[in-house]
């Protein structure tokens, strides 16, 4: 596969992610509010897809890339040191960035209402950039299937995502049009981070493993650091819990079948 179509799919595949976002708004023209439990169940199930996504279409292909050329042991520790320097990446992002938890709502009230409504876009954006860099990665390889299934994941994670942006934007006195629009927005970070990924690892092919385990990384720190407080900070953390593994059990499930 020369390397245009691989490009193309991948910013294909995560313009489709990142507009799920804005799908799962969809709902707010129809009620005002969700309950919390339900939004702890969401947030979970969303995890749970990611957690699952990571593990197997992104660690476990990177690995057995790496094993082509490297013995096991070796080959762990190329994934070792991606997976954590992904993580880092992030951390440094959130740590250096203007950053605020997502469904807290917009604070520092003495500041302007269009930088308010910017900061949290970027907070958004943040979050949803590596999960764009994970689906460009994972068609970078060159492995259709393996693209469709963080595709499929990645997506499925922003639905119940961008439903409860929505709400939370609700509850802070924004139109059900500029939650909608916000919601949409902050998805649409993701056909950046998927185009660089596909690029990336198709103009350095060797470097596969690497880029899937940092794809990987920058992953599972949204899901520690981000979705599972959130899921739990609702107070309901046992239905939260419940959401994580169905999440994850249908997206082993996906990956299976879809692999």
């Amino acid at each position: 596969m020369n390397d245009l179509p691989v490009l193309l799919l991948g910013l294909a595949g995560s313009t489709i992610a990142g507009l799920c976002t804005g799908v799962g708004a969809l709902p707010i023209f129809l009620f005002n509010r969700i309950t919390q439990n339900t939004q702890g169940v969401l947030l979970g199930f969303g995890a749970g897809v990611m957690l699952a996504a990571t593990s197997f279409s992104l660690i476990v292909p990177g690995l057995e890339a790496a094993m082509e050329k490297l013995d096991p042991f070796w080959a762990a520790m190329e994934m070792v040191i991606s997976i954590l320097l992904g993580g880092a990446f992030l951390w440094v992002a959130h740590r250096y960035f203007p950053h605020e938890h997502f469904f807290k709502g917009r604070e520092n009230a003495d500041q302007s209402k269009l930088k308010r409504i910017w900061l949290f876009i970027l907070a958004i954006a943040i979050h949803n950039f590596p999960e764009g860099l994970a689906v460009g990665v994972g068609f970078g390889g060159e492995n259709i299937s393996n693209g469709i299934a963080l595709t499929t994941g990645i997506g499925l994670q922003n639905i119940p995502e961008g439903l409860v942006v929505a709400i939370s934007l609700l509850t802070e006195n924004y139109t059900k049009l500029a939650a909608l629009w916000i919601s949409l927005l902050t998805g649409l970070v993701e056909p950046i981070g998927g185009f660089l990924g596909a690029a990336a690892v198709s103009l350095f092919q060797p470097f596969l493993p690497l880029a899937m385990g940092f794809a990987a990384g920058a992953m599972l720190f949204v899901i520690s650091d981000e979705i599972i407080p959130e899921s739990h900070r609702l107070g309901y953390e046992k239905a939260a819990t419940i959401g994580v593994m169905v999440g994850f059990v249908l997206m082993f499930f996906l990956d299976v079948t879809l692999g």
